[in-house]
């Protein structure tokens, strides 16, 4: 696969992943979505480790951070401890069935929102919601769909 070409693959993903992000959806809806860019991030970190990894999740955080009007830090801290996971098992986790490797995504995600309730709870006191599960819950099951659609962008 040429470089150039498998670098622009890396980057608009990451970037259809932001703006999956941010996309406006009903109330209803919009609990459901789930950490896209962080669930890119994991692909490529466990499909090609050498090139996508923790420099990748640090600036891509830095970037949802602003995109999210967030603490200046956050999303990145939390996706550089994700990835940093995911390069330390990630040839277990290529020989892994899919159910199992989403059971592996569930922990990441959930990580990652308890580390930015916490972020969240340190400028001011906040509630726990039920409505705080629901996009580890929808992003372990967007897994399989990310996985499949990643895998034919790779091969393609």
């Amino acid at each position: 696969m040429n470089n150039e070409y498998s670098n622009i693959r890396i980057f608009a993903t990451l970037i259809l992943a932001m703006c999956l992000r941010i996309a406006p959806l009903p109330d209803s809806l919009a609990v459901l979505n789930p950490d896209w860019v962080l669930l890119v991030l994991i692909y490529w970190s466990m499909a090609i480790p050498e090139r996508v990894g923790i420099s990748y999740a640090w600036g891509f955080g830095i970037l949802t951070d602003v995109l999210m009007g967030r603490l200046f830090g956050q999303y990145a801290l939390a996706y550089s401890l994700i990835i940093y996971l995911v390069l330390c098992f990630h040839r277990q986790l290529r020989q892994f069935p899919l159910a199992q490797q989403s059971v592996f995504v569930f922990g990441c995600l959930l990580i990652s929102q308890l580390l930015l309730f916490w972020f969240e709870n340190l400028k001011a006191p906040a509630q726990l919601h039920s409505s705080f599960w629901l996009p580890v819950l929808s992003g372990t099951v967007s897994w399989f769909i990310v996985y499949h659609v990643m895998r034919i962008i790779r091969r393609w």
